[in-house]
């Protein structure tokens, strides 16, 4: 299986985070699955591809520019795909994967989310989010989800595009 994941491409986060990313990278790698990911050599990105890597799987770095320019693309990436910026890194991901992991991120992670999710709800595929809920990360943006379904601002039920897993064994039972 092909499995993008969404994640901090920052350093200065709870070490937890880097703990369970690395063991999800590990399973991910023991069961020969593909990570599609943003190539960075930063963070829970950088983690998570040493994990796979180190454990027999494949890595696919999709690259904006911007990233190469500066010098910060992962020795972990065994598969590069440039692009020019991150509008063509979601797309590319989006393209090469079977599903998509989000892990703790910022900005950036919840844009790439929320692009494929959209995508989803409209139907230009039928690939699930799945929102590695670590720690309770993703509480207050599950409440918000719940909050708009609430009053009526999402047709449908979020939980069918977007699916929740608190632990390991629950992001690989979405992942089945």
């Amino acid at each position: 299986m092909n499995i993008a994941v969404f994640c901090s491409a920052n350093e200065r986060i709870d070490p937890d985070y880097f703990r369970m990313t690395e063991a999800l990278g590990a399973w991910m790698g023991r069961n020969g699955h593909t990570l599609v990911y943003g190539g960075c050599a930063m963070g829970l990105m950088e983690c998570v591809a040493k994990a796979v890597k180190t454990n027999g799987g494949t890595t696919v770095g999709v690259v904006p520019s911007v990233i190469e320019e500066g010098g910060r693309v992962s020795d972990y990436v065994d598969v590069r795909v440039m692009c020019d910026n991150l509008s063509d890194r979601k797309d590319l991901m989006l393209a090469k994967c079977d599903v998509v992991v989000a892990l703790p991120g910022g900005i950036g992670t919840l844009d790439e989310v929320f692009t494929v999710a959209a995508a989803h709800t409209i139907g230009y595929h039928r690939k699930p989010v799945i929102l590695y809920n670590m720690k309770g990360f993703w509480d207050s943006l599950i409440a918000l989800l719940d909050d708009l379904q609430a009053r009526g601002m999402i047709r449908g039920s979020w939980r069918d595009y977007i699916r929740v897993a608190s632990t390991p064994e629950e992001v690989m039972n979405c992942l089945k």
